[in-house]
């Protein structure tokens, strides 16, 4: 029952995504991630809605598993997480803990890489560059688990310091969260 149960959501994930892609191509609104700039600007119908200053990689552009840097090309938002959650909600695994980030929860768990408020699970549509595999190993956006994101308010933006996501203040996932569907188009360039 379980191998089932494993082989049902693989194959409803992979139709989301199919769906997901879908959406992507025919949306009017779409997401574009400037590393140069550190900026995730808004866009409807080409016009620009919203610009806000982001965090991307620590360790720069790439695609490799592992690699903790942030992936440029082509997305799609493959799934939001954490609509009713409150801000500074703390989530591990794409699931919320029931904490709300506080400076005293980040001094008592200074190992944790924060993630908060809401997730934007960012899925590559271009094989072999940031979807599924190349010559040197896995490159995929989605199996990478690089999101956009809430961070705690006291790190620093308009600085690359991530592990590989989108790092966002919290109010502003939130805003962006509440304007964006499921599926939408996300372009990461270098500059």
């Amino acid at each position: 029952m379980k191998n089932n149960e494993s082989y049902n959501e693989k194959n409803n994930e992979k139709n989301n995504e199919k769906n997901n892609e879908k959406n992507n191509e025919s949306s009017d609104v779409q997401l574009v991630v400037n590393i140069a700039k550190q900026t995730l600007t808004l866009y409807q119908h080409n016009r620009e809605l919203a610009q806000y200053t982001v965090s991307t990689a620590k360790n720069g552009i790439g695609s490799q598993q592992d690699s903790g840097c942030t992936p440029l090309g082509k997305h799609f938002i493959a799934k939001k997480i954490g609509a009713n959650e409150p801000i500074n909600a703390v989530f591990i695994g794409r699931l919320p803990t029931g904490e709300i980030y506080s400076a005293e929860l980040g001094e008592r768990h200074p190992e944790r890489d924060w993630i908060l408020s809401r997730i934007l699970w960012l899925s590559g549509v271009e094989e072999g560059f940031n979807k599924g595999s190349n010559s040197q190993g896995g490159c995929d956006t989605y199996q990478r688990y690089i999101y956009t994101h809430g961070t705690p308010d006291s790190e620093p933006m308009g600085v690359p310091l991530s592990h590989g996501c989108i790092r966002m203040r919290n109010e502003d996932i939130i805003e962006l969260f509440d304007q964006i569907a499921e599926g939408i188009s996300v372009t990461i360039v270098a500059n």
